[in-house]
């Protein structure tokens, strides 16, 4: 008898390749400042392995749900992500820094399999009562790896220099691959990949994630924080060198939010009377607004805090945008709607981390400034959307209660 995929399996995988995949942000980084001595050509980097997410994840996800073997595809995407890191450590000074980017962007592609793409899965793993729980682990395994990646990055960097990091971080996506390619297969047979029948499911996807408000919310809601969040990940080199007493230093402070995070869901999922996710999106974002405000003060201590403060609003955060997802998706479009999260996601981080990176050549405490701004932003930006009553009250010409 064939024996069952499990969810340990699962989740082993999906910690390998996340690990994988939030060490190699901060190795590039690193690597980038350490041979062009740029904080600006080290965001541009981050940013261009993880912009190009916005048009790869949509199309990851159509190909996805048509797939009769998933997992086959998702392990195809991480050992080409894993290539792309390869060959952007071996164009860096050996190539034009431009082309080198350019390699980055191609890369970012496939960026969404790493996260949505492995989590749209999880249905065919788990069902029934078990879901929400092995949801709940599901949201940890980005907590464990977001406190894994940037600490090994980090380690790597400063006892083997920071090319080192990145060679690493690519191990271990590629380790992954045994889990990936042993995903449950889709019952009944794979639908047509037609390219006419491929651009309705991506409209028909888009018009899920616009058209159900709760989904709209969350989506944009995460977006932008997640804008915020490439804010500081583009000044932990700086803050690393100017507040901790040595660049790679800075990722400590992504570590001890990833630490933070983590106990976070573990409290909430253990609470008897648990915040309803759209609460906790929502709510998440002003916390990591109020940390990031505090992380421009400059002192040591509070910076530490500051990130512990962080990692309490964004686990739960994910968790929740987990949830909602969940809830909200239908099960044929089900792997699009969470790449095309996931690479807005990623987009909306690569965007911070571009823009943050001359502001804080300029002004560390400025761009941690901004970045306060826009993670505030993205609570009002939650509100922005109308609510399904409040649609539906509008539609009949009624106000809204």
């Amino acid at each position: 008898m064939k024996k069952r995929y499990s969810v340990g399996s699962y989740l082993a995988g999906a910690v390998a390749a996340r690990a994988g995949d939030e060490m190699s942000g901060p190795a590039l980084m690193l690597a980038g400042f350490a041979l062009t001595g740029s904080t600006a050509d080290a965001s541009s980097l981050l940013a261009g392995v993880t912009v190009s997410a916005a048009a790869g994840g949509p199309v990851l996800g159509v190909l996805l749900d048509r797939a009769r073997r998933p997992g086959r595809l998702v392990a195809a995407a991480l050992v080409l992500y894993a290539a792309g890191l390869g060959l952007i450590l071996v164009g860096l000074g050996r190539l034009p820094f431009a082309a080198t980017v350019l390699i980055a962007v191609v890369t970012g592609l496939l960026g969404p399999a790493l996260s949505g793409g492995w989590t749209a899965q999880l249905p065919r793993v788990v069902t029934g009562d078990r879901l929400p729980r092995a949801n709940a682990l599901d949201a940890m395994t980005f907590s464990l790896a977001s406190l894994a990646g940037p600490a090994l990055a980090g380690v790597v960097a400063e006892g083997l220099g920071a090319p080192s990091a990145v060679a690493v971080s690519a191990a271990l996506i590629v380790s992954a691959l045994p889990a990936a390619w042993l995903l449950p297969a889709r019952p009944g047979r794979a639908r047509d990949a037609g390219a006419v029948s491929m651009i309705g499911d991506l409209a028909a996807g888009l018009r899920v994630v616009a058209g159900r408000p709760s989904l709209a919310r969350a989506t944009l809601t995460s977006t932008v924080t997640c804008a915020a969040q490439g804010m500081l990940t583009a000044c932990v080199p700086l803050l690393g060198e100017r507040t901790l007493g040595g660049a790679a230093r800075g990722a400590v402070l992504l570590t001890c939010a990833a630490v933070s995070a983590l106990v976070a869901n573990a409290v909430l999922a253990r609470s008897q009377r648990p915040l309803a996710p759209d609460t906790v999106v929502w709510a998440g974002a002003l916390v990591q607004a109020a940390a990031l405000a505090c992380a421009a003060s400059g002192r040591p201590t509070v910076l530490i805090v500051a990130a512990i403060v962080l990692g309490a609003g964004e686990g739960p955060q994910l968790a929740a945008l987990f949830a909602v997802r969940h809830r909200e998706a239908p099960e044929h479009l089900r792997g699009q709607i969470f790449t095309t999260g996931a690479s807005l996601k990623i987009t909306g981080f690569a965007v911070g981390a571009a823009v943050a990176g001359p502001v804080a050549t300029w002004s560390l405490p400025g761009a941690l400034a901004l970045a306060a701004t826009v993670a505030a932003l993205a609570a009002l930006v939650h509100f922005a959307v109308p609510s399904a009553t409040a649609a539906s009250s509008a539609d009949r010409g009624e106000p809204a209660s």
